[in-house]
C-alpha cells in the first residue's frame, strides 16, 4: 500500500518519496524512529507529531489512537538510535571507495597491510592515505588516523563535521574513536573485520549511547573489492 496524503502532509510525503520510502512496506522496514530521523537529518521540518503518525500508520491505527505508554517508548527510540545520515548516491559512494582502494593497493606495494582512506569534504577529496604502520614504526598510523591529520591539517580544523570518510576496511577501536572524536558526518567503509571491527563486527562504538555519538556509518561498499585485495595480499605472504 502506497504511502498518501492524508494522513501525511503533502511535503513530509514528497521527502519521503525521495528518500524510497514510498510504501507500507517501506516504511515498516526502515522502522518509523528512523524514518523520522531520515526527514529531520535531510533538513525537512517535522515535528514529535510526525512520528506519532508514522507509528499509527505501522499499527493500522490513528495518531489520537496512540497512548502515552507508546509515545514514550517512541521518544526512547528517538534518543538512543544511532545516528542517521542521507548518504551521497551508490555512484559517487562507490567512485570515492575506488580513490580508497588506490591508497590501499599503494600500502600493498610497500608491504603493509594493504588498507586506505579518503577524506572527502563538500565533494572533494581533501585527504587521503594508506597504512604506514610498520614503515614508519608507529602503530597509530592506520590509513583512518593518517588520513585525519591530513584532513585537519588542510581545513585548519581538528574538527571535521563537515567530512566524510571512506576506508576499505571496517576500522578497529583506535581508528572508530579518532573518527567519532573529529565528529565526521559519514563513515564509509568496505570490507567487514570480523577479528577487531568496532564498526558492528566484534562492537559498535559508533553506537555506544556512552560516547558522543555524531557518526553515520555505512559499510559493505566494494566490499568484495576491498577484501579481495586484502587476501590477495596474505596469500602472497603466506606464499
Amino acid at each position: 500500500m502506497k504511502l498518501s496524503t492524508p494522513p501525511i502532509a503533502p511535503k513530509t510525503l514528497a521527502m519521503l518519496n525521495r528518500l524510497g520510502i514510498e510504501t507500507l512496506a517501506d516504511l515498516r522496514e526502515v522502522g518509523s524512529a528512523k524514518a523520522f530521523l531520515l526527514l529531520k537529518a535531510t533538513g525537512c521540518t517535522v515535528t514529535q507529531s510526525t512520528l506519532w503518525q508514522l507509528e499509527a500508520l505501522l499499527l493500522g491505527i490513528a495518531a489520537t489512537d496512540l497512548s502515552d505508554a507508546q509515545k514514550a517508548a517512541l521518544s526512547e527510540q528517538i534518543k538512543q538510535h544511532p545516528p542517521v545520515a542521507v548518504f551521497p548516491t551508490p555512484s559517487e559512494i562507490a567512485e570515492f571507495m575506488q580513490a580508497a582502494l588506490q591508497q590501499a593497493e599503494q600500502s600493498a606495494q610497500m608491504g603493509e597491510i594493504p588498507v586506505g582512506a579518503v577524506v572527502v569534504h563538500n565533494g572533494q577529496i581533501i585527504a587521503a592515505a594508506h597504512n604506514t604502520c610498520v614503515h614508519d614504526h608507529n602503530i597509530s598510523h592506520h590509513a583512518e588516523i593518517r588520513a585525519l591529520a591530513r584532513a585537519g591539517a588542510a581545513l585548519g580544523n581538528y574538527r571535521l563535521d563537515g567530512c566524510d570518510v571512506y576506508i576499505t576496511l571496517e576500522p578497529c577501536a583506535m581508528c572508530a574513536s579518532a573518527l567519532i572524536q573529529a565528529r565526521v558526518k559519514r563513515v564509509i567503509f568496505g570490507a567487514a573485520e570480523p577479528k577487531t571491527g568496532a564498526a558492528g563486527s566484534v562492537l559498535n562504538l559508533f553506537e555506544n549511547s556512552l560516547l558522543n555519538k555524531h557518526t553515520a556509518v555505512l559499510g559493505g561498499v566494494l566490499a568484495d573489492e576491498c577484501r579481495n585485495l586484502l587476501q590477495d595480499f596474505f596469500q602472497k605472504r603466506r606464499n
